[in-house]
Parts: C-alpha cells; sequence; structure tokens
C-alpha cells in the first residue's frame, strides 16, 4: 500500500474538471485507489464520490493505493498533482 499526501494547488479547488480527469485516471489503474479529506474517505472509482469531498484549494487530501500497479498508478498520481491540478 501507498499513501500520499496531496495540497490541492488550485484555488478553486477540485471542481468537475479535474474531478472527472481525476477518476479517470483511477480508472487505469487495477489497483484500489482512494482519497480521505479529514475523517471522510471515498473510493476514486466515481466522479460523485470524489466531488462530494468538497476539495477546496489549498487542501491537503490523502491518496492511498492499494494493488499490484500502485507503484505505476502513484507515479501518475504524483504527476496529476503537480502539474495537471493547477491548470483546471
Amino acid at each position: 500500500m501507498i499513501i500520499k499526501d496531496y495540497t490541492i494547488a488550485a484555488p478553486e479547488g477540485m471542481h468537475a474538471r479535474p474531478a472527472t480527469a481525476l477518476v479517470k485516471l483511477a480508472r487505469q489503474f487495477q489497483s484500489t485507489i482512494s482519497m480521505k479529506k479529514g475523517a471522510k474517505e471515498v473510493r476514486m472509482n466515481s466522479l460523485l464520490n470524489v466531488l462530494s469531498m468538497g476539495v477546496k484549494g489549498g487542501e491537503v487530501v490523502t491518496v492511498s493505493l492499494d494493488g499490484t500497479d500502485e507503484a505505476v498508478a502513484a507515479e501518475a498520481f504524483d504527476q496529476f498533482f503537480k502539474a495537471g491540478l493547477k491548470d483546471w
């Protein structure tokens, strides 16, 4: 299991467009991928799950990856949060 924390750089937070891209990314892997903010944790296999988190700019989310391709998935999520989320 790999667990990583990410700070949401986009001032708008996690709205529909980046959330959709995040779900599409998560669905590319066989690993179970979930996101946690505070006490709430959801699997990232559904757009509604991700949007229900209400993630705002500057907040920290924790992503957990567990499965056979978790290392590759973790690298993809690093790239997404480092570059992708800033441009939405």
